[in-house]
């Protein structure tokens, strides 16, 4: 697999709080948007980053997002399924 799986065409928007997350950047943890391993043995690894205070977040699942895995958009260019 070279290039991600799509997960959804839309963000996953949620509130979270404080922590460490794992964000899934091959498109088929069974988790999303959080990883679940399934990467493994591709040329995916998850993108890890720390929240210091409650937040709303927009995480990307289309897999294509410029900002990690911080929604931009980018769903709203792919071309249709």
């Amino acid at each position: 697999m070279s290039e991600p799986k799509i997960a959804d065409r839309r963000p996953a928007v949620s509130e979270i709080e404080p922590g460490t997350y794992a964000w899934c950047a091959c498109g088929s943890s069974k988790t999303q948007p959080y990883c679940d391993g399934s990467h493994a043995g591709s040329i995916f690894s998850p993108k890890v980053f720390t929240i210091t205070a409650k937040a709303r977040v927009a995480l990307c699942q289309c897999k294509h997002s410029k900002n990690g895995h911080l929604c931009d958009g980018s769903h709203k260019t792919l071309p249709p399924a």
